[in-house]
C-alpha cells in the first residue's frame, strides 16, 4: 500500500502580519507574499508551502514560481491594495 501523500489546502488562513513582516526568502532575503497556501519571494522566484499554519522556509523544499504568475504577483504589488484586501469596518 502507498503512502498517502498531504494535499495542500487551498483555503489557508492569512498568517499574522507581525510574522509575514520578518519573514524574508533564505535565498535572497527578499519579501515575500502570501498566496494561498504558499509565501512567494519575487526575487528568486520561488514559493515556500505552509503546512498546517506553519510557513516550511527550505530552500530545497522551495519550488519554482512560473513567470506567468510572478508576472501577475508583480502588476498586483504595484497597483496597489484592492478594496478586497481593506474591506470597510
Amino acid at each position: 500500500m502507498a503512502a498517502a501523500t498531504k494535499q495542500p489546502q487551498p483555503d489557508t488562513p492569512a498568517l499574522d502580519p507581525e510574522l509575514l513582516s520578518i519573514l524574508v526568502c533564505p535565498l535572497s532575503h527578499g519579501p515575500l507574499i502570501q498566496k494561498g497556501n504558499k509565501l512567494i519571494c519575487l526575487q528568486s522566484k520561488k514559493a515556500y508551502r505552509i503546512e498546517d499554519g506553519i510557513p516550511i522556509m527550505l530552500v530545497e523544499e522551495a519550488t519554482d514560481v512560473p513567470e506567468s504568475e510572478l508576472l501577475d504577483l508583480k502588476q498586483r504589488e504595484t497597483s496597489g491594495p484592492s478594496k478586497d484586501q481593506y474591506p470597510a469596518e
